[in-house]
């Protein structure tokens, strides 16, 4: 078990040099009002949780919505038209993960879709990590357990090597058909590395499904490089929050399992007293389709698709060795790091301050700083546990379009913090801090009007848990 530990990433912020966007997003430069009256663009250091929008995919999204009709079975012009792009969109989902020719690509809702519709077709045990975000360890547990199907969670290990040790001892003791493992965690950015685990895991007759919610969009991923044999994402991670997800992989067990959903467009036939189902991926997608969203994430794919070799993974660890680096060297923070020996992380760092509520600190950097971050147990309660942060850490997270300056705003935000302490009193409303007497006034837009007396009624324990 590892505990809360120190990292050293960077020299000084100031001696860094300063990093821009890499690609331009919506609401970038929006503006947030602060308690002293004063107004900051939002520093959103959530990426994690959501990103927002790229420019050139709400753009694609105006484009195609005066096209937009039913799909597949439509005679119409616009029809055939919706077909053709929800059709085109999926190679090209499939195409951003490096799949292989006999990959199927089905369009989900997000990741958590997207490993619940797997868990219903697995033919055999599963294998998981306690590491894992809930989305990849619920439809395991859960789910399968209706089936009478069996999953075994094992416990991290103190290091990366102890802990693929861990899961080989595992799939030597009794045949697994997967091993499922995030690709980075939604905590820390940190993973083990998937080559070693679908070589662990293939040499025991496993396969591998891999939780790319955090590293597609920050790194991308290959299918084919890897030799994984499925990758599960979320377009609202990827710059294309359109309620669009993806599940890539191996075609036979998506072929012949159960379908997902009951319904229109996932048969073949169906009579009063049989169904005749439609292979993937059309077994999987019954009822009408998301195919703005998907045509959205498509777009989202061919942005990051055409950066340079390494820009996206040069831009996000320039602002994480900053933002790392910056909060080690304030007395009275610890950052999270679930292994000494772990490499590479994504741009997603998780602290606490040590005697203070995590809540607390969140709420004072969005009111007094214009900051937003995360604050709970980030759908990851066994690895906070792990972490010693049972009771909830802060988390930061960077993507293409963050600034070095929303980084330093927040190591001196918290530095102020302890230093000072905030500025106004704070309560806890509904199970979330908020301003004692708040006067910020709500953004100008319909559809808040409700909010003006209870602003803080919006936010419950259990959305940040």
């Amino acid at each position: 078990m590892t505990a809360l530990a120190e990292t050293r990433e960077c020299a000084p912020a100031e001696l860094a040099p300063a990093v821009a966007p890499l690609l331009p997003v919506v609401g970038g430069a929006t503006t947030v009002p602060l308690v002293d009256g004063s107004q900051r663009v939002y520093a959103n250091l959530d990426y994690a949780a959501s990103a927002p929008a790229l420019e050139s995919v709400a753009a694609r999204v105006t484009e195609v919505l005066p096209l937009y009709a039913s799909v597949h079975r439509g005679a119409g012009y616009l029809s055939q038209v919706s077909t053709a792009l929800y059709e085109s969109a999926r190679q090209t989902i499939a195409r951003f993960v490096d799949a292989r020719h006999d990959d199927v690509a089905i369009i989900t809702r997000n990741t958590t879709d997207s490993l619940n519709l797997l868990a219903g077709v697995v033919p055999g045990a599963v294998l998981v990590l306690d590491v894992e975000h809930h989305a990849n360890l619920l439809p395991w547990v859960h789910s399968r357990a209706g089936q009478g199907h069996t999953t075994t969670i094992v416990p991290i290990g103190a290091t990366v090597e102890a802990t693929l040790d861990a899961l080989r001892d595992e799939l030597a003791r009794q045949p697994y058909a997967l091993v499922t493992t995030t690709g980075a965690s939604n905590v820390t950015g940190e993973a083990l590395p998937v080559e070693r685990v679908v070589e662990i895991a293939h040499a025991a007759g496993a396969r591998v499904a891999v939780d790319g919610a955090q590293l597609v969009p920050h790194r991308g991923f290959s299918l084919a490089a890897t030799s994984a044999d499925y990758v599960a994402f979320s377009g609202h991670k990827t710059y294309a929050p359109f309620g669009a997800g993806a599940l890539v992989g191996r075609r036979d067990w998506l072929d012949v399992g159960t379908p997902y959903l009951a319904g229109g467009g996932a048969v073949r036939d169906v009579r009063t007293d049989r169904t005749v189902w439609q292979p993937a991926p059309a077994r999987h997608e019954a009822g009408s389709p998301n195919v703005i969203g998907a045509i959205a994430l498509a777009e989202a794919c061919d942005r990051l698709a055409a950066l340079p070799a390494g820009a996206l993974e040069e831009h996000e660890q320039a602002l994480r060795s900053r933002l790392v680096g910056g909060l080690d060297a304030i007395d009275g923070v610890d950052v999270a790091r679930i292994w000494p020996d772990s490499a590479d992380p994504v741009g997603v760092v998780t602290f606490t301050v040590p005697g203070h509520d995590a809540g607390l600190v969140a709420a004072y950097l969005a009111a007094e700083h214009g900051i937003g971050v995360r604050d709970g147990r980030f759908c990851a309660h066994p690895l906070l546990a792990h972490l010693d942060a049972s009771h909830g850490a802060i988390r930061a997270s960077v993507g293409v379009g963050s600034t070095s300056e929303w980084v330093d705003r927040l190591v001196d935000g918290v530095a102020a913090y302890l230093a000072q302490g905030p500025a106004v009193q704070y309560e806890v409303v509904d199970g979330c801090w908020a301003v004692v007497d708040d006067t910020r006034p709500l953004v100008a837009v319909q559809g808040l009007d409700h909010l003006a007396a209870t602003a803080a009624a919006a936010c419950g324990p259990a959305l940040d848990d």
